[in-house]
């Protein structure tokens, strides 16, 4: 399924949860971004008509309970809706690592221009006395942020157009000018980095997003390049960081029964009257703050230094996103 018909799918969906009444195709043509056609001329409606046919079909073969209706016994042509009842997902825990893989899809969400298409469809909807349900979507659009050349690297990456940035590297003052065809965007240990054909070079090369200095400016056409089929963006990165030395040690507090991933990782662990004493071996410390602030206030950092102030910057983040 393309990245279009995907946004679209979901802005589809978003938008019939938002209310409980029937929405007929063509108050969802005006809402959902994807299905914008002149309802007058005959072949550009057909063809939105044929869009919207198959993608009804696709949400149900994805087990979305769609239903069709009237609002009223006067209203003439059908619409559309989802039971919320049906819909609606069970309490579901998650572990840490598991909260952190959730954040990190939603970042993505966020990135690709969905939460905000999202928000400017319902706004069409209230400005068609269309009554939104608020509740129906919470949490759909995540205030979690991520690098500023997500975006523009992640677009060009879709559209398979080249790009150029200024990076800068540790060991060097001044930051050096790329020029990448790049394959994707991926997360590893807690940072983002671009994957592709460096052009310069000649060969593949990955990079920090945080090391990008200034604007992403994309060059040339569309479609400029084709990257490798299914390429494993993960092992490319993987293999350009190298193994991580743990040379840190941190040591934290866990109340007793908690912080399961962390006892695991601990090397040593002292009972106290507070909970358990955990030394822990360490390569990143923001990498092992993100798992420490997964905890809330079960886990509590003693030291060094570098991981508690990476953990207080993490939670100051979330007060500031709430």
């Amino acid at each position: 399924m393309s990245r279009t018909r995907t946004e679209r799918l979901v802005n589809l969906v978003i938008c019939l949860l938002s209310t409980r009444r029937f929405l007929t195709a063509a108050q969802i043509a005006l809402t959902v971004p994807g299905y914008e056609h002149d309802p007058e001329d005959p072949r550009d409606h057909e063809a939105f008509q044929r869009k919207f046919e198959r993608d009804k079909a696709e949400l149900r073969e994805l087990g979305v309970p769609l239903e069709t209706g009237t609002a009223s016994v006067f209203d003439q042509e059908p619409g559309y809706r989802i039971a919320h009842r049906e819909y609606a997902l069970p309490d579901i825990l998650l572990e840490p690592d598991e909260a952190a893989a959730v954040g990190i899809a939603a970042r993505l969400w966020q990135h690709a221009g969905l939460a905000a298409a999202a928000s400017s469809g319902l706004a069409k909807l209230r400005a068609a006395g269309v009554e939104v349900d608020p509740q129906a979507t919470l949490g759909v659009e995540p205030v979690v942020t991520v690098d500023p050349a997500f975006g523009p690297l992640a677009a060009a990456a879709r559209d398979r157009r080249a790009v150029t940035f200024s990076y800068r590297v540790p060991e060097v003052d001044d930051p050096a000018t790329r020029r990448l065809e790049p394959w994707g965007v991926v997360c590893w240990r807690g940072r983002w980095y671009v994957v592709g054909h460096d052009r310069d070079r000649a060969a593949t090369r990955c990079f920090r997003l945080s090391r990008i200095v200034g604007a992403v400016k994309a060059v040339g056409r569309t479609d400029a390049f084709v990257p490798p089929e299914n390429p494993d963006l993960i092992s490319h990165v993987a293999k350009w960081s190298g193994p991580v030395a743990h040379n840190g040690r941190a040591t934290v507090i866990v109340k007793p029964g908690r912080g399961a991933m962390l006892r695991r990782w601990a090397t040593d662990a002292v009972e106290g009257p507070e909970g358990d004493r955990l030394t822990i071996s360490y390569g990143d410390a923001e990498y092992l703050a993100s798992k420490i602030v997964g905890y809330g206030p079960d886990v509590r950092v003693e030291g060094p230094p570098e991981v508690r102030d990476a953990v207080i910057q993490r939670l100051k983040e979330v007060v500031a996103r709430s």
